[in-house]
């Protein structure tokens, strides 16, 4: 795995965290802090709470996408901007869109170090065809 900051996220956002148990070990450091503000307010994760909730997501989900809008390097910090689709165990037929997020990663040892991200839910009033433009992705 490639040691420039963009690749390392670019690789984790392309890995398959539901099928590849190794994600949490390739991709997060031992010492990472996400610190994640959402509708329930702010969660600041660690290692061993990530890999509670990649062990939650892989229970919950048959298939999980991100399709990605902005991508964007400057000074060692990588921001991304992208949504979530899922396919549930219950429904593997209909994929739903999930959740905008905006994060911003550092990657220290070639590692996502330090993540500062912002989710909100998918609504109905949601307009991704002229919000989703690709920007340097």
């Amino acid at each position: 795995m490639s040691d420039n900051a963009k690749s390392v996220v670019r690789n984790f956002y392309k890995s398959d965290i539901l099928k590849d148990d190794t994600v949490l070990e390739q991709y997060f450091h031992k010492d990472i802090e996400l610190i994640w503000n959402s509708t329930d307010g702010l969660t600041i994760m660690h290692y061993a709470d990530l890999d509670a909730f990649f062990a939650e997501v892989r229970r919950t989900y048959h298939d999980l996408r991100a399709e990605v809008s902005h991508f964007l390097e400057d000074e060692g910090h990588v921001t991304i901007r992208y949504k979530y689709y899922i396919r549930t165990v219950e429904n593997p037929d209909e994929e739903l869109g999930i959740a905008h997020f905006i994060c911003i990663w550092e990657v220290k040892d070639g590692k996502l170090y330090r993540g500062y991200q912002v989710s909100q839910p998918v609504t109905e009033k949601d307009d991704t065809t002229e919000s989703y433009q690709r920007v340097k992705v």
